[in-house]
C-alpha cells in the first residue's frame, strides 16, 4: 500500500516552555510524506533535507504502528520539506505529524485526530526534539488556523481561522545562535498575561508581548520587534525557540515590513496563511 499526506507548517504566537501553554498559526509551507509497505521488516526513511532527525521519524512510526504490523511490513517513507529545520518554523511537528497521518491511514484508517497527533508528541518528547512535546505547534500544523493549546493536557483551549487578507513575513537570520531556552521561564508572568490574551482572541498582542519576552532571552534584538510594528505589523515575534523573526501584515504592507528585515543578514520568505486541516490519500 501507498499512501501520499501533507501537513503545513506554523509561526509562534505565544511559547509554551515557560507555561506549558502556547499559541500558534497555521501557515502555508508544507511537508510532505509518501509511505509504502511492502513484505519484509524495518523502517527506511529517505528526505530531501539532510537535517531531518531519522531518530524522530521512526520513533513515531513505531509508536503508530502496531507491533504486529511492525514485524511483517517493510516501512518506506520519502520526505519533502518547503520549512526551513531548525528555525522555529515547527519543521518537527510538521514532520512527525505527516508521518503519523500516513502511518494512521494505512493501518487504522478509522483514526481519530488524537491518534495522529499523540504518537508526534510522544516521538518529540522521547527524542528530545521538544520540551513540552509541543502539542499546540502540532494542533497548528495539522488543522490550520489559530491554535490556543494547554500542553500539559493536551487541551485545544480556543481556535480560530486566521483572516486570509493577512500575510506572514518571516525572516531566517543568517546566524543560528540562540540564548538557552530553560531561561525563558524566568519570565513565566509574561508568557501567562501574553497566553491569556490569545486566549481572549487578542492574537496580534499576545504575539507581540510573546515577541518582547522571546527576544530578550534567545538572542534577538527586541528593537526589531519595534521596528516591525512601527512600519505596519499587526503582531511580531521569535517564532518557536529562534531565531526565525515572523510578522503579521496586511497583504499590501507586506513590502515595509520586508524592508525593516533588509536590514539584517538573512533570507526573508511571505508565507500565506493556512487554514486548512492536513489531507492525506491513497496513491
Amino acid at each position: 500500500m501507498k499512501v501520499k499526506a501533507s501537513v503545513n507548517g506554523a509561526i509562534s504566537l505565544v511559547n509554551a516552555i515557560a507555561t506549558w501553554k502556547g499559541a500558534t498559526l497555521g501557515i502555508v509551507a508544507k511537508v510532505e510524506a509518501i509511505v509504502s509497505t511492502s513484505e519484509g521488516k524495518g523502517i527506511h526513511l529517505e528526505s530531501d533535507n539532510q537535517n531531518t532527525s531519522s531518530r524522530l521519524v521512526k520513533k513515531v512510526v513505531e509508536l503508530s504502528v502496531p507491533k504486529r504490523e511492525l514485524e511483517k511490513n517493510r516501512i518506506e517513507i520519502f520526505l519533502k520539506s518547503e520549512i526551513p529545520t531548525g528555525y522555529g518554523l515547527k519543521s518537527s511537528s510538521a514532520i512527525s505529524s505527516v508521518v503519523s497521518l500516513a502511518c494512521q491511514k494505512i493501518f487504522k484508517p478509522n483514526f481519530t485526530d488524537s491518534q495522529v497527533l499523540n504518537p508526534g508528541i510522544d516521538a518529540s518528547l522521547a527524542t528530545k526534539v521538544s520540551m513540552t512535546g509541543a502539542y499546540d505547534d502540532a494542533c497548528a500544523c495539522y488543522f490550520g488556523g489559530i491554535q490556543v493549546t494547554d500542553n500539559k493536557h493536551r487541551k485545544i483551549i480556543k481556535s480560530d481561522k486566521t483572516p486570509t487578507n493577512l500575510v506572514a513575513v518571516i525572516f531566517v537570520p543568517k546566524s543560528r545562535k540562540r540564548g538557552n531556552i530553560k531561561h525563558l521561564k524566568l519570565l513565566e508572568n509574561v508568557f501567562e498575561n501574553a497566553w491569556n490574551f490569545a486566549k481572549n482572541g487578542d492574537y496580534w498582542n499576545a504575539m507581540t508581548l510573546n515577541g518582547y519576552a522571546t527576544s530578550a532571552i534567545l538572542n534577538s534584538d527586541p528593537k526589531i520587534i519595534s521596528a516591525l510594528i512601527e512600519n505596519g505589523a499587526l503582531g511580531a515575534s521569535v517564532s518557536g525557540n529562534g531565531p526565525s523573526i515572523a510578522a503579521i501584515v496586511k497583504k499590501d504592507n507586506a513590502s515595509k515590513i520586508k524592508k525593516v528585515f533588509s536590514e539584517h543578514e538573512g533570507a526573508t520568505m511571505l508565507a500565506e496563511i493556512n487554514n486548512r486541516r492536513a489531507e492525506v490519500h491513497e496513491m
